[in-house]
């Protein structure tokens, strides 16, 4: 197994079952339940120096789900142009999360959550299994939206066990 192969392992392995459509629908809602419950101070709360406040944390899974995307959509109409990276700390500094309502952020996160789901759903297993290049590394468009899924639910995890506790 690959550096990358384990690196994406560890978010696929936080999916808990094998319906992975299914799962993007319940950690969208999660994620929508648990920020909704959330007011404006409590959203700008970050459990260490450095860390991102949770208003930032929204906004680094709805970048990173758009990107996600956008590669999915690139491969699965088989477009084999190699896509770079991101650096996710140049986007989080340069988001101004910290200066929008949480009302927005979650309404863009439910619209981007809404057409990744739109578009798996309609994907033809063929497309799914189409691979491309991003970040130098090979990838199927079916590994990428279960990347979505694990990636979400990674930080879900991290707001339960760093940021929650702490609100209380």
């Amino acid at each position: 197994m690959t550096e990358f192969q384990k690196y994406i392992q560890r978010y696929l392995d936080l999916i808990p079952s094998d319906n992975w459509l299914e799962e993007m629908i319940n950690s969208g809602a999660e994620t929508i339940q648990i920020f909704s419950g959330l007011d404006n101070e409590k959203s700008l709360f970050a459990y260490a120096e450095g860390k991102w406040t949770l208003k930032e944390l929204l906004l680094h899974l709805i970048d990173t789900e758009k990107i996600f995307q956008y590669r999915a959509l690139r491969f699965a109409r088989k477009d084999q142009t190699e896509l770079s990276g991101f650096d996710e700390d140049l986007f989080a500094a340069n988001s101004f999360a910290n200066d929008r309502t949480l009302v927005s952020l979650l309404e863009e996160f439910r619209i981007v959550r809404q057409t990744s789901i739109i578009f798996f759903e309609n994907l033809q297993n063929a497309a799914l299994t189409n691979t491309g290049k991003a970040n130098g590394n090979k990838i199927s468009v079916e590994t990428i939206g279960r990347l979505i899924v694990g990636h979400n639910f990674h930080h879900l995890k991290i707001v339960e066990e760093r940021y929650l506790p702490n609100l209380k």
